[in-house]
């Protein structure tokens, strides 16, 4: 017999009897006995990602796990940095090698120029792509496998997490509840439609936002029914460590699985990892090579992601994470606590590998600011960047990536290949052209005039 306490409110008693009753203590309160038999067919044991293979190397727990994406694979844009001679911005100009025609001159291909690569998981998926779509990678095929029929999650407005939960749960099955921050928009676009086309979507109180917590359990339990029952997937991932086991239930009762704001758990780091183990296999990228990533952080679990997969790999990998929501020692928090969830996962000698101090460089940005704050001139350094390499970036995010990346490959340590990765959230920049609409005016600064002569519209 097992007991598991899942989510804080839902408790299931389990006997070694194939043909079994589960017996739940619902979100209301009152215990019950579903009849609901899981048959030998419906209740499939699979071996553990921590036990497959016969031992728990990264490689091994990699190739056990079931994906979300077909494939790992991304492309990797070269981009070289040609310094502007001119005083007034932008100071550098920019070439992508990769995309460039040999025809163009050659610009910025000669020896010497300082050049870094682009990972661009910005294309891994025409809406929900980036690292929201990795750390979703091995967590949303385990909350499906043990059962889940609904999600619940938080984020801004305009969230690129909960618009990623929405839509790669639709493709899924699995239906989405999403709690955003703040009132409705009055024109809904970029990820706030996007949660709205895919998702159901409920707007929060700032104040009640406050307590997501509470927020998400409330919410799931209204979801769930009386029943239904609500798990926390923290819990389910933990769980899911001792004994992976697919739940079919044959009833019409909800399982209803809260994932916190930006998904950071150690099932998340799983996904980033597989990136890392990708591009450790790529021709461009060699075994003993030094290699410098950057990254943008919001959460922090994508640059701790990219930090244990280089290193439980073996590679000569250094990951400088630029914080943008949080302080040092928060980050560093998270990242203590992430490190130590994935020690768990891992054999004993990836746990030595590993050791106790941190693995993540935390950096501030360029020119700091408060979460979400675009200062000016940042939008027309992202449009200057669009404009010459084909590479679109937002400003609150993978801007200071990019600028952080520029840096060191135009810095005294210019040996090691610098990448940085590209994580997704451009579909942002719609909310910001309703935030900052004079930011967005024409380049030049005209405006033609409605033609006499009718033209095709």
């Amino acid at each position: 017999m097992r007991v598991s306490l899942a989510g804080r409110c839902s408790k299931t008693v389990k006997n070694s009897d194939p043909d079994r009753f589960v017996a739940c203590l619902t979100v209301d309160g009152s215990a019950s006995i579903r009849a609901a038999v899981v048959s030998r067919r419906h209740h499939m044991m699979r071996p553990a990602p921590a036990l497959a293979g016969g031992g728990r190397t990264l490689a091994n727990i990699l190739s056990a796990t079931e994906w979300m994406l077909p494939s790992a694979a991304t492309q990797v844009h070269t981009i070289s940095v040609i310094p502007s001679h001119s005083s007034s911005p932008p100071a550098n100009a920019f070439s992508n090698l990769t995309t460039a025609p040999k025809s163009s001159g050659g610009q910025g291909k000669e020896q010497g120029i300082p050049r870094f690569d682009v990972v661009r998981d910005d294309l891994l998926h025409p809406l929900a792509n980036g690292n929201k779509a990795r750390k979703l990678d091995a967590l949303l095929p385990l909350l499906r496998r043990r059962g889940a029929t609904d999600l619940i999650t938080c984020g801004g407005c305009q969230s690129a997490h909960a618009a990623a939960v929405a839509v790669h749960c639709a493709e899924w099955g699995i239906r989405s509840h999403l709690l955003l921050r703040g009132e409705q928009l009055d024109v809904s676009t970029g990820y706030n439609l996007i949660s709205l086309m895919f998702g159901n979507v409920t707007y929060a109180a700032r104040s009640v936002y406050a307590h997501r917590d509470e927020m998400l359990y409330e919410h799931a339990r209204k979801v769930a029914d009386a029943s239904g029952t609500v798990l926390w997937a923290d819990d389910i991932v933990r769980d899911d460590l001792a004994m992976d086991e697919e739940i079919l239930c044959e009833n019409d009762s909800r399982r209803v699985v809260i994932v916190k704001e930006g998904a950071g758990t150690v099932q998340a780091l799983l996904g980033v990892m597989r990136l890392v183990e990708h591009l450790s296999n790529l021709p461009s990228f060699q075994k003993d090579e030094e290699v410098h990533i950057v990254v943008d952080a919001g959460t922090g679990t994508t640059a701790v992601g990219l930090a244990l997969g280089a290193v439980c790999l073996g590679l000569r990998w250094r990951v400088t994470a630029v914080m943008l929501a949080d302080t040092l020692e928060r980050y560093q928090e998270q990242e203590k606590s992430l490190i130590s969830d994935f020690k768990g996962l891992c054999h004993e000698g990836c746990r030595d590998m590993i050791g106790a101090d941190g693995l993540v460089h935390w950096v501030d940005r360029s020119s700091p600011r408060k979460f979400g704050k675009v200062l000016s001139g940042e939008i027309a350094s992202c449009r200057h960047i669009a404009q010459q390499t084909g590479i679109l970036l937002d400003p609150v995010y993978t801007l200071a990536a990019w600028e952080q990346a520029v840096d060191l490959c135009r810095g005294d340590d210019r040996g090691a290949k610098v990448v940085m990765i590209h994580t997704g959230g451009t579909l942002g920049l719609f909310g910001l052209a309703q935030r900052y609409p004079q930011h967005f005016a024409a380049a030049n600064e005209q405006i033609l005039s409605r033609p006499t002569t009718r033209v095709c519209e």
